[in-house]
């Protein structure tokens, strides 16, 4: 007869559990705490991801999913309308401020709509954004600090800039203004769509787009209905209108796009491999893999217990489906209150952790701690999907067992074995070996368990310590750099009107403790090279079409072989800082010959440090020549006519060539990469390194770019101080970079993963000794009738004791080796990944965190046996052997 009443069922799961109250409290403690880790995991998490992505947007200037740049009016008109954009902003460059008091700020003064002025955190919290038809502008508190303008509604202030190569000076009235935000990379001096149209009108643009190919363009930024596959809906906009981004050469349908790389649901799609995949899934597995164990090992012990109860259901009818379905309902009825009190300690958890973090970001990223549902629904979710695949497999042993079997069945029954001649009898070894060996099931699951945190502690140590300083600093190759505080800037382009002073660089020399240093010269004269049209074509085809392409090859001075002149970058180094060098091919030793004409070719490199041997087309032993120009004139290229260089005419092409020059030849020597800190701080043109003397000679100029040197370290406080008050309080047009600072924003970035990896670890350090603890425990209750026996006969407590700590060491150092072999396994898996993700980590496998934790387990090991033994044996062995199994 089989029992169809759910009121019965569910009678018989409650008061089953009413009887279990040693284990429910341990069952609800294990769902607790595997809800806690992923709560605290997904509140760490989204906090981290919610203020980095909002540092990044900061940064980056906005917060806008993508842009369309430099287009002109009818583009922007055309585009705008698109109906994948759900909203668009936009933006109308003007001119840069290049002098005093802006040496060191990068400000932007230009037009920006309400949605553009919001995106790009240009909110005024007193006044408005400047009315059209009006002499108004806003600004920031940073701006009006530099001017000495007090940030009063109405206050004048004036502003000279650069407008396409056209110095001019306005006169504002402060409408609004916002807090300044030291993160963001640009200050913002925002004025009316006609003013924009007034100055571009005086400096002779009228509607056209300026030579720099940014000034008088139209600039849209958009926001799409979703952040995920940005690229994608930039270029579905373009298809549907019929334009690309690929290629200026394409054709003249050609607009430039860009993704605001904050967005790391964006940045996570568009690095999804195969092996980052992989690493977030063996993450989640992990976890879930932890919180599996312990809750299935509860569950297993208990049907285990329960096995007659469960024959004696089945004799009276119950059927397999209705067993299984007692045990899933105890278990949703302790996730009732293991989840909920997981989530509220959980997410306090995070909550406290989160700061300590983000800390560790040197202020760029705010403290921000995120209470998107998505941490609640998908904690709950986990944990959930967690109990219900933990109890399937118990639930089906308790649905499988016959009646006959449940009546008989104990624990991890073993055959017996005869003992040969010789062999000596069990000794306490033996026996608690045995012990572990009635329930291999178990004694797997409890190593794993606590395997599992120690491994997850092991990578974390392996991930932190394998940031290496070297590859990180591999850029940074001095103590400190000197120069003017443009040489700094981004997007500045470095003259002779920004060198750095010789008795700067003098005065520094002088300090206690410079080790070694050099000057590099920069190029303020017109060099160029000569190379093949089929150079200048590769070079130039990401940003130019087939026709500029072509007219640009067309115009372009030949020399007697046949080859273009093109620009060339020079710089000229002191021996220290050739030997800062990267060599790839060739003999720097030449470069250290005086006035010996030889040079070296720069080779660039991507991120991770890896040659771009396709960077450069000059080859080690070729003859490169250079012309150093003197003059240029200006001519008609139709007519040939020569033209007045000071006014070229509006009204007719024109073009230009070297008139007086000096062409020198100079062998290859060498081929080398050049530290990003040492090089000009952009790309512009093939470049070539002299040694100082030969530079002077050659290029006519001895303007010093920057200095660079090294300190001893008990002198680099001293001179950070130095170059801190020289750069701040005397001579603020110049700025510094160290290593120092590179160096300690490493450490925090370490730390700050450190920190994480080890809460992560201790949390599942917990559900693992939780499931150590339960296993003992219940090894000991069932075993409470079998271990009074043993007493009866005549072992001693001293000796139970011993066999039990013997059982709790087994499990212990087991857990020690399952780790030790997890982490050889996972080590290589984790290099991979790691390698892929950050550029600077260097594998290097430790045990260190192993050997640490094995004391910790060798004292659980001991502890918990004995004190759960000191539990069970306050009643008399004969009390015990009154109970039954």
């Amino acid at each position: 007869m089989n029992i169809a009443n759910k009121k019965t069922i569910r009678t018989l799961s409650i008061k089953s559990m009413k009887a279990a109250r040693i284990r429910n409290l341990i069952a609800i403690l294990a769902i607790a705490l595997t809800t806690i880790l992923f709560t605290s995991l997904f509140t760490v998490s989204l906090s981290i991801n919610h203020s980095v992505q909002e540092a990044n947007f900061r940064q980056g200037g906005g917060w806008n999913h993508g842009t369309f740049k430099y287009m002109t009016q009818a583009q922007f008109d055309e585009i705008k309308t698109d109906p994948l954009i759900k909203d668009y902003g936009l933006r109308r460059f003007v001119g840069i401020p290049e002098t005093a008091p802006f040496l060191k700020s990068h400000v932007e003064v230009g037009y920006s709509d309400a949605n553009q002025a919001h995106w790009m955190y240009c909110d005024p919290i007193a006044g408005h954004l400047p009315l059209e038809g009006t002499d108004e502008a806003a600004t920031d508190t940073r701006v009006l600090e530099l001017l000495g303008v007090e940030p009063v509604l109405g206050n004048p202030f004036t502003l000279t800039f650069d407008v396409d190569g056209i110095t001019v000076t306005e006169t504002f009235t402060l409408s609004g203004w916002w807090e300044y935000d030291e993160a963001i990379a640009a200050n913002h001096v925002l004025i009316p769509l006609s003013r924009t149209q007034v100055i571009y009108d005086q400096v002779g643009l009228g509607s056209r787009i300026g030579a720099d190919g940014i000034t008088g363009s139209w600039n849209m930024d958009v926001m799409l209905d979703r952040s995920q596959n940005i690229e994608q809906h930039l270029n579905e906009i373009l298809k549907n209108n019929g334009y690309q981004n690929e290629n200026r050469s394409l054709g003249d349908n050609f607009i430039s796009t860009g993704v605001n790389w904050g967005y790391t649901s964006s940045q996570l799609a568009d690095s999804l491999d195969p092996i980052t995949v992989l690493a977030i899934v063996g993450l989640l597995l992990i976890i879930i893999l932890t919180g599996y164990l312990i809750i299935y090992n509860i569950f297993s012990i208990s049907v285990s217990n329960d096995i007659r109860f469960y024959g004696l259901l089945k004799t009276i009818g119950t059927t397999g489906p209705q067993l299984r379905r007692i045990i899933r309902q105890q278990a949703l009825l302790l996730s009732v209150i293991g989840i909920p009190l997981g989530l509220l300690v959980g997410y306090g958890i995070g909550i406290k952790l989160t700061p300590v973090i983000l800390s560790q970001l040197n202020g760029v990223v705010k403290d921000s701690v995120s209470a998107s549902p998505l941490i609640f629904l998908g904690s709950a979710l986990f944990a959930f999907i967690t109990v219900v695949i933990s109890c399937h497999r118990p639930g089906r042993l308790a649905a499988s067992v016959s009646p006959v079997e449940a009546v008989r069945y104990t624990e991890g029954t073993t055959t017996k074995k005869t003992i040969r001649k010789g062999q000596s009898g069990p000794s306490l070894l033996k026996m608690a070996w045995a012990n572990l060996g009635r329930s291999p099931g178990k004694t797997a699951i409890t190593m794993t368990s606590l395997a599992l945190a120690v491994l997850l502690l092991n990578l974390t140590v392996t991930f932190t310590n394998g940031f290496d300083m070297d590859k990180y600093l591999v850029n940074m190759v001095s103590d400190f750099i000197v120069a003017d505080a443009g040489y700094f800037q981004v997007g500045n382009y470095w003259d002779g009107d920004h060198a750095l002073p010789e008795d700067v660089i003098v005065s520094l020399e002088n300090q206690p403790g410079i080790v070694a240093g050099g000057r590099v010269y920069g190029k303020t004269s017109a060099v160029e090279e000569f190379v093949t049209a089929d150079h200048i074509r590769e070079k130039n085809s990401p940003w130019n079409d087939s026709k500029t392409l072509d007219h640009m090859v067309t115009f372009m001075e030949k020399n007697e072989a046949g080859l273009l002149a093109d620009r060339a970058q020079l710089y000229g180094m002191e021996p220290y800082t050739l030997d800062k060098l990267t060599l790839l091919q060739g003999d720097l030793s030449k470069l250290h010959e005086p006035g010996g004409r030889y040079l070296a070719a720069v080779y660039n490199t991507d991120d991770y440090g890896n040659t771009k041997m396709d960077s450069h087309w000059a080859k080690l032993g070729d003859t490169v020549t250079l012309r150093y120009v003197e003059t240029y004139e200006y001519y008609n290229p139709n007519t040939g006519a020569i033209l007045d260089p000071d006014q070229p005419p509006d009204d007719q092409p024109y073009r230009y060539r070297a008139k007086t020059y000096q062409d020198i030849d100079y062998e290859v020597a060498a081929l080398i990469t050049l530290p990003k800190s040492l090089n000009y701080r952009y790309y512009s043109a093939d470049e070539f390194i002299l040694n100082d003397q030969t530079f002077i000679s050659d290029s006519g100029t001895d303007k010093v770019m920057y200095y660079a040197c090294d300190v001893s370290d008990a002198d680099t406080t001293a001179i950070e101080a130095y170059l801190s008050d020289l750069t701040n309080a005397q001579l603020t047009q110049l700025d510094y970079e160290s290593k120092a600072s590179y160096a300690a924003e490493f450490n925090t970035l370490q730390k700050m993963f450190l920190i994480l990896g080890g809460v992560l670890s201790l949390i599942i350090g917990l559900i693992g000794v939780l499931n150590f603890l339960n296993a003992i425990l219940t090894g000991i209750l069932t075993r409470r009738h079998e271990l009074a026996m043993l007493q009866s006969i005549g072992m001693t407590g001293h000796q139970l004791k011993a066999m039990l700590i013997w059982e709790g060491l087994f499990y212990s150092l087991g857990a020690v080796v399952v780790s030790l072999l997890l982490s050889i396994a996972a080590g290589p898996l984790l290099a991979n990944v790691l390698s892929n993700l950050f550029w600077f980590f260097t594998y290097r496998f430790t045990v260190l965190p192993i050997l640490l934790v094995a004391p910790i387990f060798t004292v659980l090991g001991i502890a918990v046996p004995l004190i759960v033994y000191h539990v069970v044996s306050r009643r008399s062995i004969v009390e015990r052997l009154r109970e039954t199994e």
